[in-house]
Formats: C-alpha cells, structure tokens, sequence
C-alpha cells in the first residue's frame, strides 16, 4: 500500500528532520513544509499553521514512529508531520489547513502498554502518508464517569475507563479482549470481544459521539441529532469525521466471574453446544477457539462460557448440564472479574518476550453466517496448518446479529453469525508472509461465497471499491451520500480504500 502523492523516505527523513524545530508552513508551490528562515524567500505562497495549544512535529524521530502500524505489512506510509493536540480546536484547525492546502489527514490512536505505543490497524487502515497523523494520546482525559455513562476522550484506552469506571462499581458492558485499545479507535471499527452475544459491539453502547467532521466542524452526533453523521462514523473507518468524545454506557459490575473452559472434539457438538448456550442466555461471555489437537495431527475446539457474580457462587453443574465436551477435560476457574477481562496482559507479555509482537501479522476477521459456519470451518481446516498461527490463535463463536444495530457494521443476512477471527503472530522469521496474505484472500473469497461479511480490521490485499460497495450492500449509498456531505474533499483518512 503506498500513496504516488507521498514522498520518498529519505526526503521524508532527511529533508525535514533538519527543519523541524522552524517550521512555520506549508509551501504550496513545492508541497513541502516551510521554516522561520524560508517562508520569506520561499518560492510561491507558505500557507501558515494556524496557532496550535499542542505541537506539530515534523522531526525525523517523531515520523519514524508513526511510520508502520502493528500490522507491519504496509511500507511507504510516512506522514509528513504529526499532530499532537493539546485539545480539540487543535483538530478543528488542523483538518481546516488540510482541507485548505489538499493534504490528508488522519487519527491514530497510539495505543498499548508501557512504551509500546503504536496504531493498532493492521493494514495500513490508519496510515496517512504523505499527510498529517494526529496522535491521538493528546485527547486522552475521562471527562466523566456517571451512574450509566461516561464521557472520555478518543484517545483514552478501555484499559484506562474500565479501571475509573470499576473505582465506582461500573463497567463498560461490551469492551474488546485486549483492553489496550484506544475508545476513539475502537469505535472506527466496531469493537468485539466475548460479551457481544449479550451487548454486542463496543459502538453499541455508544449514546453520543463529538466528531470534527471533514469540513473542519465540530458537532455532537447520537441517534436522534445528526443520525446520518453518527452512523457513519460508527463503524465507519475514520471517513467522515475525527471522533475527538464518546459518551458511552456503563453498568454495575460483579466481582468474579466463573470460567468454564470446554474441549471438544467433534465440530458438529461444538457449533450445537455454542448455539445452545447463546440461546439460552445462561452466560454474561462467550467466545471460543478453534485449536490444534495435542499431537498437532488436527482441529478441535474450545468452548468458554463466563458467568460473573458478586457474592454467593453460581452452581457450576447446572450452568453445563447437557452439553457434550470431553467433560474430562474441563478446566473452572473462579478468579476476579477484572482478572479475566484483562487476561489477554500476560499473553501480551509471552509475544514481546519470544519476538512475536513485532512480527508481520496477517491477521483474517470475519463474521460467517451461522448455516455456513461449519462449511466453512471446515474449509479452514483444510488450508490452515500450526505454521500459520504460529504464536497466535483462532477465535469463532456465535452471537446474535440483532445485538449489533450500527448500520455499516454490516452482518451475514441471518439471526445468528459467528465471529471467525484469525489471530496471526507468525513465527520470528517467517518467510511466506505473502503466501499467508494470499491465503487470506482464498478464505475471504469462500466466505464472502457463502454470505460472510469483513471485519474492518485484518489484511485482505486487493480490495476494490467495487468489493467494498458489495460489502456494505444497501448501506453503501447513505455511506457515500454522508462522505460528500462531511467530507466533500476526501481528506479523511486514505487507508482505508473504501471509495478509491
């Protein structure tokens, strides 16, 4: 993925890390940034940056840094200068430079742990080369926390709202399974995790939203003010407006959580059993793992069911009775609810330390229709292999499709779909990165066959507009029709590729 409007690296690194200290402007005649010293001499108009109460970077140090996501599979995506706001009108007066000079311009949430901080899209999705990246940590206060909302800033991560909301006996109902995500992110995208066969997406628990929009305005947008604007921002890939504040639900927490891990080794059991318990209601989280057998010779599955509590324990034998997993293998932990949604920290830990984390990741989301779902699983088995996971992992489960009610978070035509999300952290040193992102595009072919929809993170090379437009089906014109009206330049946002 790369932009002919971007410039080279060493241009880039070179020509600019020398004048970053002095720059005052953008010189329209030579689509370079200007100093103090040029903007007198300079040939043709130096539009100036407008006075800012964060900081415009344009050293060497601050573009490397935003130059790869955590996909690590996209080259040649630079920014020219990063954006680190020191509040909102900082963004409302950046997009307005952008718009006025044809510059792109996108957020990036600069999420994770510790000094791990990176954009979280994993094919380019965030990347604005030859533009502006804001870094969206410079929007990262909790404005609130209330009884059922809180008001947070984009660039808070979920890790950071659940700790505040837990402070006061609340959570967000529905959060992704790595918690070190940024809100303003998560929302482009969707947001899942094991609660969204009870909540559904992270968007859905959203009651408001503040966006600069592609114009250069900020406005508040919710169901019933501005509909179209907040639908597709939601889920909407960052092509209509910066979400810069989300009011978001919250709910009582409970302190512990029951964990039933189930084996199974026979698919048709596994899929039966995890339609059963989502119909049935009887567990606050449920997701699943299809993984390789001990001897590595095939597929089995994992079934995990979480019932949350405060007090007196649920009964165990009743919350499993008649499903059939290889009981003899069952493991139940009873831990802290907190322990368990933050569970995913020590497997963080284990990638960094053994070199996954900065591997490529090829990494495949979709949501399969739940009539489709074995067919296509076993589809998977048959093209995937351990070397294919290498350090990752394979996640598919039901939900129910009606729980996820933002329209371009656009779903199989069916009650009950399953996640299919292929976690890839390939071995360090892996030589057929390609080989896997080819694989990527067989497997999204056969689902989309057989009525699938895409998640929008994961890398799917070569995906045209037109696949785009088949994707987001009858939504795609009141998505087209909401880009002119907010962001009639095409400034937002580039990597995405959905209209170009």
């Amino acid at each position: 993925m790369s932009s002919s409007n971007a410039p080279s690296r060493r241009r880039v690194l070179g020509g600019i890390a020398a004048t970053a200290a002095t720059v005052v402007g953008w010189n329209v005649a030579t689509q370079t940034w200007a100093t103090a010293a040029e903007a007198g001499s300079a040939r043709g108009y130096v539009a100036p940056v407008p006075p800012l109460d964060g900081t415009l970077r344009t050293s060497a140090a601050d573009l490397v840094q935003f130059s790869k996501d955590f996909g690590n599979l996209v080259k040649d995506i630079v920014p020219w200068a990063v954006l680190v706001p020191g509040s909102v009108n900082d963004i409302v007066k950046m997009v307005n430079f952008a718009r006025s000079n044809n510059l792109k311009i996108a957020a990036n949430g600069r999420s994770g742990t510790g000094d791990d901080l990176e954009s979280h899209s994993n094919y380019g999705q965030a990347a604005v080369p030859g533009g502006i990246s804001i870094d969206s940590r410079g929007l990262s206060k909790i404005v609130s926390v209330g009884s059922t909302t809180a008001v947070v800033e984009a660039g808070v991560t979920w890790a950071q709202l659940t700790d505040a909301a837990m402070a006061k006996g609340k959570t967000p109902p529905a959060m992704p399974d790595y918690m070190h995500l940024s809100i303003g992110g998560t929302l482009s995208v969707g947001g899942i995790g094991g609660t969204v066969g009870k909540y559904g997406l992270a968007v859905d628990t959203v009651e408001s939203i503040d966006v600069v929009t592609g114009t250069g305005q900020l406005v508040t947008a919710s169901a019933t003010v501005r509909p179209d604007l907040f639908n597709a921002a939601l889920v909407g890939g960052g092509q209509v407006g910066i979400i810069v504040r989300a009011t978001v639900r919250i709910a009582p927490v409970k302190e512990r959580i029951v964990v039933f891990s189930l084996v199974y080794d026979d698919m048709a059991a596994y899929l039966a059993d995890s339609e059963k318990v989502l119909a049935e209601g009887r567990f606050e989280v449920q997701a699943g793992e299809m993984l390789r057998t001990p001897d590595d010779a095939g597929w089995r599955f994992k079934l995990e069911l979480g019932a949350v509590y405060t007090g007196t324990a649920p009964a165990r034998d009743p919350l499993i009775a008649g499903l059939r997993d290889v009981r003899a293998e069952a493991v139940i932990d009873d831990m802290p609810f907190r322990d368990y949604i933050f569970r995913f920290d020590a497997y963080v830990d284990y990638l960094k330390e053994a070199d996954y984390w900065d591997q490529p990741k090829p990494w495949l989301s979709l949501f399969l229709p739940a009539s489709k779902a074995k067919q296509f699983l076993h589809l998977a088995q048959a093209e995937l292999t351990a070397n294919d996971l290498g350090g990752g992992f394979l996640l598919t489960y039901p939900y129910r499709t009606s729980k996820l009610k933002r329209p371009l978070g656009v779903q199989p035509n069916e009650s009950v779909a399953y996640l299919f999300d292929l976690l890839r952290f390939p071995h360090p040193g892996e030589p057929d990165i390609q080989g896997m992102l080819e694989q990527n595009r067989r497997l999204y072919d056969k689902a989309v066959a057989l009525g699938a929809k895409r998640y929008l993170v994961g890398a799917i090379p070569g995906m045209t507009p037109a696949e785009w437009k088949r994707h987001f089906g009858n939504r795609y014109a009141d998505f087209c029709n909401a880009k002119r009206r907010y962001d009639p330049a095409g400034i937002l946002t580039p990597g995405q590729g959905f209209f170009a």
